[in-house]
């Protein structure tokens, strides 16, 4: 049986596609078959993260109407041989997807063997966000540090106590939260919610914590998931989460403030 993970958040800008790249790579790091999908009809950024935006012919929304099969469609991933992609359409609007072509795509994949299935939804609660969660046996929340991300996140989590398959037929959807752009620093002077603070608010178990860092925008830029990137902060925090997601025990790092030795207080550095 495939496991269906959507990758969520009520706010646009905090991470999703970046959290779906960097989780499909570390899980076809350790030798998963993975497929990762845009649902983001109309803007489609997955495929530059995942370096492959010149390779995409066919997308989801061509899969979804019979206009190409799954297997052409998918785009295998240069750096793992069991990773592919599913990009999204540009030129279609939100509506292109329905909830029985989404589920049929979602089964053939499983048919092919596919361990797990990431879903980058987009932010809010428009029909595109609605069908990445619906089918989902696991969600990731990613949420920044701040009242209007945790806010948002709130009314997605209460969706996906309500709205999925498994709520309707009595059952929870796997629920984690995965903060991004996290600073200690700034959460010491009190510019930022702490771990424990998102946490209380949103009744959820943190998963991960990605340390705010250059190293997520270059990797982007780039085309390759920050989680490749193991000398960077982010890049280790990502494999932690990923480790975690597949029930390893990890402590959480990089959620300290530096402190600073006597000598750098005294000359002020």
């Amino acid at each position: 049986m495939a496991e269906i993970i959507v990758v969520t958040s009520g706010k646009g800008g905090v991470g999703k596609t970046t959290t779906s790249a960097s989780l499909a790579s570390g899980l076809a790091r350790r030798g998963k078959k993975v497929a990762v999908i845009d649902f983001d009809v109309g803007l489609r950024n997955l495929d530059l993260i995942m370096g492959c935006e010149r390779r995409v012919v066919y997308d989801f929304v061509n899969v979804v109407n019979g206009e190409a099969s799954l297997k052409q469609a998918l785009i295998k991933d240069k750096r793992f041989d069991t990773l592919y992609v599913l990009a999204a359409s540009q030129t279609r609007d939100k509506d292109a997807l329905t909830k029985e072509g989404v589920e049929r795509v979602l089964k053939e994949l499983a048919d092919e063997g596919f361990e797990h299935i990431v879903c980058d939804s987009p932010a809010g609660i428009e029909k595109g966000a609605f069908l990445a969660m619906y089918f989902a046996d696991k969600a990731v929340v990613v949420v920044n540090p701040e009242v209007s991300s945790v806010r948002d996140s709130d009314r997605i989590i209460g969706l996906l106590q309500s709205k999925t398959r498994r709520a309707e037929n009595g059952e929870r959807v796997g629920e984690h939260l995965l903060l991004t752009r996290y600073s200690p620093s700034r959460v010491e002077t009190g510019e930022m919610l702490s771990i424990t603070d998102v946490e209380e608010v949103l009744g959820l178990k943190t998963i991960g914590v990605i340390p705010e860092s250059p190293d997520v925008l270059n990797a982007s830029n780039k085309g390759e998931p920050v989680i490749l990137d193991m000398e960077s902060n982010a890049g280790q925090a990502y494999d932690d989460a990923v480790a975690r997601l597949l029930g390893e025990d990890r402590p959480m790092r990089f959620t300290q403030a530096e402190k600073k030795g006597f000598f750098s207080k005294l000359f002020g550095g």
